[in-house]
């Protein structure tokens, strides 16, 4: 199984001292990754975002979570990261996406084309990113992209170009995710758009075990090599567990006992935070976690007990 480590989804501040300490702080508390979100809102711009944090830090490593593919081409986008993987030393992630949330399409003027022709756009552009990545001129004919003999340079530090994050809650994503990805993230379905009450009811333990299926149909015999990751969008340390679930499972859609089982909640005390992590990896292996930029203080005695085990 994997070793634990855990990823926090920063927004800001954006000045640049308060960006550069919020990076160390990141660093030294254990966590392993700072991301940033793709979306067109108040949040800094995750390109140069990423590359500041880099510059702060010495280990800490930095993502996208996720590129919206339909906000770049694929050229453009392997050479941005090729950069990014160059300049901080094999430590940044691409995650990509295939774009989702429909305020953004609507505010942008970008056409939001149907869930199918999204998918079809990103498989395309990831065989692009590849064959970009693997050192010699590259051409492509597909039905979304078309490249003719690019000599892509600067080369990436990395063989092969930065890991590739992409996540998903549908099952074409997800088998996309396992054949592709060096990270899978096992998301709930955004198919809709927006985040509501009812996004979550795709979060349960029994959705999780379908989802962890169509990434293994996937991966075929790669399976071991791919590290599962999950968004935690309900975290908390408390000695009261059962209070809180019992609180706030209604306002996801869920049961407590749903609420309580979702490896997309984190609530409990230290230890049984603990204890739950390591029953979802044996049961799922999922070993990487998402959490928000609130819960960097809160997380940090989790993290110094469990990461890297």
């Amino acid at each position: 199984m994997h070793p634990f480590r855990f990823g926090i989804q920063c927004r800001g501040p954006a000045d640049p001292a308060g960006w550069r300490a919020l990076a160390t702080k990141v660093e030294d508390l254990g966590w392993s990754t700072l991301t940033v979100a793709d979306h067109f809102d108040e949040a800094v711009a995750p390109i140069p975002a990423l590359m500041a944090a880099a510059d702060a830090t010495t280990t800490l490593r930095v993502g996208t979570m996720v590129l919206a593919n339909d906000y770049r081409h694929p050229v453009v986008v392997a050479k941005e990261a090729a950069t990014l993987d160059l300049l901080t030393g094999g430590r940044f992630e691409l995650g990509l996406g295939a774009g989702w949330m429909t305020a953004d399409y609507e505010a942008a003027g970008i056409p939001l084309d149907a869930a199918a022709v999204r998918v079809d756009r990103l498989e395309e552009a990831v065989q692009v990113l590849k064959g970009l990545w693997a050192g010699s001129p590259f051409t492509f004919a597909g039905e979304r992209y078309r490249i003719e003999g690019l000599d892509a340079l600067p080369r990436p530090s990395t063989p092969g170009g930065p890991p590739i994050v992409i996540g998903g809650g549908g099952p074409r994503v997800l088998r996309l995710a396992g054949r592709e990805a060096a990270v899978v993230g096992v998301n709930v379905n955004l198919r809709a758009g927006v985040i509501g009450e009812r996004t979550f009811s795709d979060g349960t333990a029994a959705a999780t075990d379908r989802k962890v299926g169509w990434v293994r149909e996937g991966a075929g015999d790669r399976i071991d090599d791919i590290e599962l990751q999950v968004r935690v969008h309900l975290a908390m340390v408390t000695d009261d567990r059962d209070a809180v679930v019992d609180e706030l499972a209604p306002a996801f859609g869920l049961t407590a006992e749903e609420a309580g089982a979702t490896p997309h909640a984190l609530v409990g005390s230290v230890e049984h935070i603990c204890d739950q992590l390591i029953e979802r990896r044996e049961r799922w292996g999922i070993s990487y976690l998402g959490l928000s930029a609130d819960q960097l203080d809160a997380f940090a005695p989790v993290i110094a007990k469990v990461a890297g085990t």
